[in-house]
């Protein structure tokens, strides 16, 4: 009865597993007062004898970026296993490569807490060696609010945010200029109305600096588009070129997004596929 008893103890409290052999692992209460969450590491650097190395109580690595997606309110709930449907997750599972930390919380409902994210951001950076200079953060509907809470909270933390069909919901959105931010919304958008965007754009521009900005607002798209971004290669690449040793954090405006491009998205994956994706 005892040996059951902890098993069971073990089985209520199991903090990790892997999912579609690709390293993620699923985190359920491991940080308090913050969201369960999937975390992806790179494979860390092993001695000759395929032994991970061990420096300063860290497995001896690369420093990588950390990237977080946050899902949409289809998303919500307890159910880890719903946030694997559309995104990082989905995108590493049919073949992107993405060469950072990703961090995937779920939303158990309601907007996202920008400070329960940093928690989550603060235990990667404790466990593993993260580079503090080049954290991104990317959604898409719900998850583009709350990319932009929480860019707009942590402007000095977050080197570079993507944000799909949103809006904001913290009252300051002035730290927004402050860091490269490009918000993509489509006009024919029928669940977050593209004034959603428009407000938070003209929230950046009245600081009186929105050199910072990148604002796509593509013609006749509709909300469930612009997941395809999730899957493009280039939104990694325009993310990544980004750091908080920037001089004076400029923000680069090398990559466009067209419907064009939205429609050849996952071309290059060599699959046919569609995202499940609902909102």
């Amino acid at each position: 009865m005892k040996k059951f008893f902890i098993l069971l103890l073990l089985m209520v409290n199991v903090q990790w597993s892997m999912v579609n052999g690709q390293g993620f692992t699923a985190h359920v209460g491991t940080v308090p007062d913050a969201y369960n969450f999937w975390f992806h590491a790179p494979a860390p650097v092993a001695d000759f004898e395929g032994n991970a190395v061990i420096e300063n109580g860290k497995q001896s690595e690369m420093h990588y970026p950390l990237l977080i997606f946050l899902h949409g309110r289809s998303l919500c709930g307890r159910d880890l296993a719903k946030v694997k449907r559309y995104g990082a997750i989905d995108a590493v599972a049919r073949g992107r490569s993405i060469d950072c930390y990703i961090m995937a919380p779920q939303n158990p409902g309601g907007s996202w807490n920008p400070h329960k994210i940093m928690r989550i951001v603060d235990w990667a950076s404790k466990h593993y060696n993260v580079d503090t200079t080049r954290i991104y953060v990317y959604g898409m509907s719900l998850g583009g609010y709350g990319t932009i809470d929480l860019a707009a909270t942590y402007p000095d933390r977050i080197a570079a945010a993507m944000a799909l069909c949103g809006g904001g919901s913290v009252k300051d959105l002035s730290g927004l200029s402050r860091l490269p931010l490009w918000i993509v919304h489509g006009t024919a958008d029928n669940r977050v109305p593209v004034s959603a965007s428009d407000r938070v754009v003209e929230a950046i521009r009245a600081t009186g600096d929105d050199s910072r900005l990148i604002y796509t607002r593509m013609p006749g798209v509709d909300h469930g588009r612009p997941a395809r971004i999730f899957y493009m290669g280039q939104t990694y690449d325009w993310l990544f070129s980004h750091s908080l040793r920037d001089p004076n954090r400029e923000v680069n405006r090398d990559f466009v997004i067209t419907n064009e491009m939205l429609s050849s998205a996952y071309q290059d994956l060599g699959r046919n596929f569609q995202p499940d994706y609902d909102e």
